[in-house]
């Protein structure tokens, strides 16, 4: 993982991107295409996307897709990181992430998570849905991971979205220098900023690091007149409380907005973390019911904000 608020690290001319998720109907206005950068600058103990943490590729394996007895792995492995027993078929401390075990696994037990673009090819594979924004008033969302950490290869690509046309949007946490996503903001149609917990040392706590920068990066925004949309990912039991909601409500107000975004809950997160090089483990936290939604939207509502889902 980049250390937090720097870039990522990859090749002049490339991002790793882990995901092009097509289709998408909650990442800005219309359908839109998000793109899904590797590498964060926070360490969310309910990350959505385990995945994303590291910024380089990484190995993945699915035991349940694993054939008995097939050795395709063992064989194409260089640094002998293939185990012979399942169910911990790869020795992550030795995977260099090469590749060659996905190559040849007949059933997609392995897979390489995370692959290098550069910003003529993820535009061209962004084209491909133009049809899609131009009848529903949809676009391009960057999400991640943090993008923002990938800001000299968005600097290049961005100009070429919008001379296509395209809307653009980003999703961000917001945890870095301001003078990487300052040079990004003539380029974009809306910046996504999620808060997630209100008081320093819980942020710090279940984040890896404390809120101080991630609100100076949004007042910043705010001022600057940036379309900002503020959204709250909902995670019962951490931020969901009386005292987080309205310190939450209480620090939107006060940049003169009226409006946050509730993210639902999804636990689906943890299925992944078998399959990774990660010490993470699951919350087992259950996705909450539709009356516990309303009455968060109440009570952010007693604190003169209105909570949409």
């Amino acid at each position: 993982m980049p250390r937090a608020g720097r870039p990522a690290v990859t090749r002049p001319g490339e991002a790793v991107v882990f995901d092009v998720q097509r289709f998408s109907i909650h990442d800005g206005p219309g359908i839109r295409t998000v793109v899904f950068f590797k590498g964060c600058s926070l360490s969310c103990v309910w990350c959505q996307n385990p995945e994303a943490m590291r910024a380089a590729p990484e190995i993945a394996y699915s035991e349940a897709r694993c054939l008995e007895g097939c050795a395709e792995c063992l064989d194409a492995c260089p640094e002998d990181a293939i185990l012979s027993q399942r169910p911990s078929r790869v020795d992550f401390a030795r995977c260099t992430a090469c590749g060659r075990c996905a190559q040849v696994c007949p059933t997609g037990a392995l897979r390489c998570v995370g692959r290098s673009l550069t910003a003529p090819e993820l535009l061209e594979e962004l084209l491909r849905d133009r049809t899609f924004f131009e009848t529903s008033g949809g676009g391009v969302t960057f999400s991640g991971g943090e993008p923002v950490l990938h800001a000299a290869f968005l600097q290049e690509l961005l100009p070429l979205v919008r001379s296509e046309g395209l809307h653009a949007a980003i999703e961000t946490g917001g945890a870095y220098a301001f003078a990487l996503l300052e040079p990004l903001l003539p380029h974009l149609d809306l910046v996504l900023f999620d808060v997630k917990l209100a008081r320093a040392e819980r942020h710090a706590r279940f984040t890896g690091r404390d809120d101080v920068e991630i609100l100076d990066n949004l007042g910043r925004l705010v001022r600057a007149g940036v379309c900002v949309e503020v959204r709250m990912p909902v995670v019962p039991g951490f931020n969901t409380d009386e005292e987080n909601v309205a310190a939450t409500a209480r620090r939107v107000a006060g940049l003169g907005l009226g409006r946050v975004t509730l993210l639902p809950y999804n636990h689906l997160w943890e299925a992944k973390l078998p399959t990774l090089g990660t010490q993470r483990r699951p919350l087992g936290v259950r996705p909450p019911d539709d009356a516990f939604y309303r009455r968060l939207q109440a009570d952010f509502a007693r604190h003169g904000l209105d909570a949409r889902i």
